[in-house]
């Protein structure tokens, strides 16, 4: 568990937050108790009532049991560990499903009973009418996710509640909403507003109550077609760059993209671009796919002429426009999986998804473009020591760390997702 320094993304992270006055994250969480008198669990971002979320300014929070384990179970060796999660999984039967996203470490993978992209695993869990307990081994927006798209008998429990996302993050409830008004002022014509998946459910459901829908990476860009299909204009949320790359795809005029940036006054946009724009992008970002670049292809492509790149659509536009392909994380592996043997793949995405795709096709020769790219550190904060944790806390008829979308946000929230799921 012990590391030295900051991983890749908590460096970036600490440069957004340097950037807009805080430049640490136990500051942040200070002041955050101080405000709250000492509570350390969030009903909302930036303290509105009635949302599930464990987050508030934007950071994740601990609550209920807390993020880290007790000492007795960092102690154990990853044989024991092993052997001590196969147990409680097995004692509680069918009434459990594991969820292991693709970007989880493999030492969790390896007892998921689904592995996926968070909206796949979320329908697979929901699907388990049997299951009592989803332990999602994911980030805080994906089980929040599950527990909307999950029955009223069962517990969504994240075994980290510091497994937030630093991208979901830059977008909250407050801001959207000011970057709401003063669009809708300035402009005309219907205003539609998409969310990634990657967002908190009460940003899902200011979509659901705003005639708007929530996009994956996958289908971002029909979620634009229907976008437009239904409105003139479009405000997206939190991701830049899968913006930018839908709306080139979509052959959007790139003299009709601007960028809202919300530590600006009205987005640092001028009264033209407020009121012509006709795709509006959230200045945020991945900061595991913002550290490839056209640089690595270019080496990639020498290295091995024949070389096949495929990058995530979180990736910068011109890392997209200089690959071969892009897609999510299900398109990558799929992609990859069905190539004849003893093709070469140079992968733009993160680390733990690479490393297994190596290993499942040996039959060709599979690389990341970026040699030193760290794991998503927010990812990465499930050890198997919490996920052992929840397991034998659940066995003994406790339930750790559960995740719950308050009624009236999930509500919402599971409009704009029904939505997404009427897209062709």
């Amino acid at each position: 568990m012990a590391r030295e320094g900051p991983t890749c993304e908590e460096e970036r992270q600490q440069e957004y937050l340097a950037g807009h006055g805080l430049r640490h994250l136990d500051a942040i969480r200070d002041a955050i108790r101080d405000a709250t008198g000492g509570q350390t669990r969030a009903g909302d971002r930036a303290g509105r009532a009635g949302a599930a979320t464990l987050e508030q300014a934007g950071l994740p929070l601990a609550a209920g049991a807390g993020a880290r384990p007790p000492a007795a179970y960092l102690a154990l060796s990853p044989p024991e560990l092993d052997e001590r999660i196969a147990a409680a999984k097995a004692r509680l039967g069918t009434s459990l499903v594991i969820l292991g996203h693709h970007y989880q470490r493999d030492e969790n993978v390896k007892f998921a009973d689904f592995r996926g992209d968070s909206f796949k695993l979320s329908q697979q869990a929901a699907s388990r009418k049997d299951a009592d307990y989803i332990v999602f081994c994911g980030v805080h927006f994906m089980a929040e996710t599950a527990d909307i798209l999950s029955g009223p008998h069962q517990q969504v429990i994240l075994p980290n509640l510091e497994a937030g996302c630093s991208m979901a993050d830059m977008a909250d409830l407050d801001a959207v909403e000011e970057c709401w008004t003063a669009l809708t002022a300035a402009s005309r014509g219907k205003l539609v507003p998409v969310t990634y998946m990657n967002s908190a459910a009460n940003l899902k459901a200011f979509c659901g109550e705003r005639d708007g829908v929530v996009c994956t990476s996958s289908n971002a860009p029909r979620a634009f077609e229907w976008a437009f299909e239904h409105g003139e204009r479009i405000l997206f949320f939190p991701d830049e760059h899968l913006g930018r790359n839908s709306a080139v795809k979509l052959g959007v005029d790139p003299a009709e993209v601007v960028v809202w940036d919300p530590q600006q006054t009205d987005g640092g946009l001028g009264p033209n671009e407020l009121a012509s724009a006709r795709i509006v992008l959230w200045k945020g970002y991945c900061s595991v796919h913002m550290r490839f670049d056209v640089e690595q292809i270019r080496e990639a492509r020498a290295r091995y002429p024949d070389v096949r790149v495929i990058v995530h659509p979180e990736c910068r536009r011109e890392v997209v426009a200089a690959a071969d392909c892009d897609g999510s994380t299900e398109y990558i592996a799929k992609v990859i999986a069905e190539a004849p043997a003893g093709t070469t793949w140079a992968v733009g995405t993160e680390i733990n998804l690479v490393n297994r795709l190596a290993h499942e096709h040996p039959d060709k020769r599979i690389f990341c473009l970026n040699p030193i790219v760290c794991p998503c550190s927010t990812m990465y904060r499930i050890h198997p020591a919490h996920l052992l944790w929840m397991l034998e806390a659940l066995v003994e008829g406790r339930v750790l760390n559960r995740i719950q979308v308050a009624p009236e946000i999930a509500r919402w929230a599971r409009v704009a997702l029904d939505r997404m799921l009427t897209l062709a």
